[in-house]
């Protein structure tokens, strides 16, 4: 009996030390390619050398994070922390970084390191090292309430927003702003193939630029095309329409490879196809006339430091519209499963 109380005692203790205790580090997990993540508990994460700390404040939910939980991108380790759209407040920092950080609300993107050596990194083409490590694929992310980054890809974000606002930006306007920049600077009739996340964001730009927009959803999404309007589109129909006048450039953003012959039919000749996504189904066999006359496909890949601190400065002056649906940290699969189904305007932001 008394040995019995003693254990109950016990037990009543832990659970008032718990309750009593700050809660500690929480990250949504994937353990397996195709699985649900799982919500751990984990000890606080200490920065290395020329690294530091954050303390999450928000972590968009990008297309990519949905192909690495998906099981669409090979991964080269499990389990990992999604998410590289993340926005923080430095509470640490490693050896070598500026102590002066701290306390910095700082922008974590996709592309979390490079060696610095290969050839793509001495020419300034960083975006295609041979040994990168990206940020919720290769070394934990942001959906979790700490993450540790290396200090020189982090961004200091100046930009008078709140974090959810500002969490987006960080790939989905930056893949775009590269997207757009690929497109060309003459291109003044740009066609966008799906309006997600990064559509929504590079069509503003677009617009402040000057240029005429015409905006492609899934056929009927009659919500994705008044949204587009509403942010400036000069036309908005299904993928399987044609535009009401040939495209100079066409930016895909939807990872439907049967988009590339659409895009390739709408563009003018000289016109060039953007291919945006990291990931895309296959691209079925189509007519060569619809690549002659100088028509380009090209793709994009990761980004540069330089495509980051450009971006970052013209959104400071752009007023961007971000639109957002918030999710706690808990409910990431939620969101997953909204982007997964199309019923997301806008961005997916995760706030612990």
């Amino acid at each position: 009996m008394a040995a019995a109380r003693a254990a109950s005692l016990r037990r009543d203790n832990l659970r008032a030390r718990r309750r009593c205790s700050l809660p500690a580090m929480r990250a949504m997990v994937l353990h397996a390619p195709g699985a649900p993540l799982v919500h751990e508990e984990r000890p606080d994460l200490e920065p290395g050398p020329g690294e530091l700390r954050l303390r999450v404040e928000a972590c968009a939910v990008c297309r990519t994070d949905l192909h690495v939980v998906d099981g669409e991108l090979p991964l080269p380790r499990l389990p990992i922390v999604p998410g590289h759209e993340i926005v923080g407040i430095v509470e640490r920092v490693g050896a070598g970084v500026d102590a002066s950080r701290l306390g910095e609300r700082t922008g974590v993107p996709w592309l979390g390191h490079t060696c610095g050596h290969c050839a793509y990194c001495r020419s300034g083409r960083e975006n295609l090292c041979d040994h990168p490590v990206f940020t919720g694929h290769g070394r934990d992310g942001g959906f979790a309430t700490q993450v540790v980054a290396d200090a020189a890809f982090c961004f200091p974000l100046a930009a008078p927003h709140d974090p959810v606002h500002l969490a987006p930006l960080l790939c989905a306007g930056l893949i775009g702003w590269r997207a757009l920049r690929m497109a060309g600077g003459d291109a003044a009739v740009l066609g966008l193939y799906g309006f997600g996340a990064a559509a929504h964001l590079v069509a503003q730009v677009a617009r402040h630029e000057g240029r005429r927009v015409h905006a492609f959803t899934r056929p009927g999404d009659d919500a994705a095309q008044a949204f587009a309007r509403a942010l400036g589109a000069a036309w908005a129909g299904g993928a399987d329409e044609a535009p009401p006048e040939p495209l100079d450039a066409a930016i895909i953003f939807a990872p439907v490879g049967a988009l590339v012959p659409a895009a390739l039919r709408a563009v003018r000749k000289g016109g060039r196809v953007v291919c945006g996504g990291i990931h895309m189904s296959d691209i079925p066999s189509f007519a060569y006339r619809l690549l002659w006359e100088e028509r380009q496909l090209v793709s994009v890949a990761n980004l540069t430091r330089a495509d980051a601190t450009d971006f970052l400065r013209a959104a400071a002056r752009i007023p961007l519209r971000v639109q957002t649906t918030t999710y706690a940290l808990a409910r990431a699969n939620e969101a997953l499963a909204d982007l997964r189904g199309g019923r997301l305007q806008g961005a997916a932001v995760l706030v612990p």
